[in-house]
């Protein structure tokens, strides 16, 4: 039987169960929908992949940093191992006259003393290219930076605060306090 809109009863059957589009233009769209579902899914997948370059670049990124970091780590400890190698081989050279030194026969203490001040010479020479330089104190003003007051002694034979005499002499490497002077400071009493 055939109804008033020209469709049949099963035809119209499955427009009621299945909720078909009424119109031919929307049956059209449907390719254009699956077209851009497609190309939507092959964008997610484009995008997905890109992700997965990118944080497995991340992880390899990370791990070179690692790696160097670790690489400067153990290269800074074996510069502070063999850092002493050159002072050690600027000395040996004053081991070796000690050595001699000692298995000489000296008959007099002067060739004796001779002998040390050479070799005195030689420490402070070798000292001196490593940077390490003697801080001034007898007859300076006291410093504080510098030196260290043991003894403060009254006198008004040297201007106040002047060093008098130097127990143990300081040292400066390069521009460094290495160990400050002790010293006896004057204290005018006037």
């Amino acid at each position: 039987m055939a109804r008033g809109n020209g469709k049949s009863e099963t035809e119209v059957r499955i427009d009621a169960d299945h909720e078909l589009p009424a119109s031919d233009d929307a049956m059209e769209d449907l390719p254009a929908a699956q077209a851009q579902v497609s190309a939507e899914s092959s964008e997610l997948q484009k995008l997905r992949t890109e992700r997965d370059t990118l944080v497995d670049r991340l992880a390899r990124l990370q791990a070179e940093f690692e790696n160097a970091r670790k690489r400067a780590a153990r290269e800074q400890q074996d510069f502070r191992d063999y850092a002493l190698t050159d002072s050690i081989r600027a000395l040996l050279p004053i081991l070796d006259s000690f050595e001699r030194a000692l298995q000489t026969n000296a008959t007099q203490v002067g060739d004796f003393r001779g002998g040390v001040e050479l070799i005195y010479k030689q420490l402070q020479d070798a000292l001196g290219k490593l940077g390490l330089r003697p801080i001034p104190a007898k007859g300076e003003p006291f410093d504080p930076r510098f030196h260290e007051a043991i003894e403060m002694v009254d006198t008004k034979e040297a201007d106040d605060h002047q060093i008098l005499e130097e127990l143990q002499r300081g040292y400066k490497l390069k521009d460094r306090l290495l160990r400050p002077a002790m010293v006896k400071v004057a204290r005018n009493s006037k």
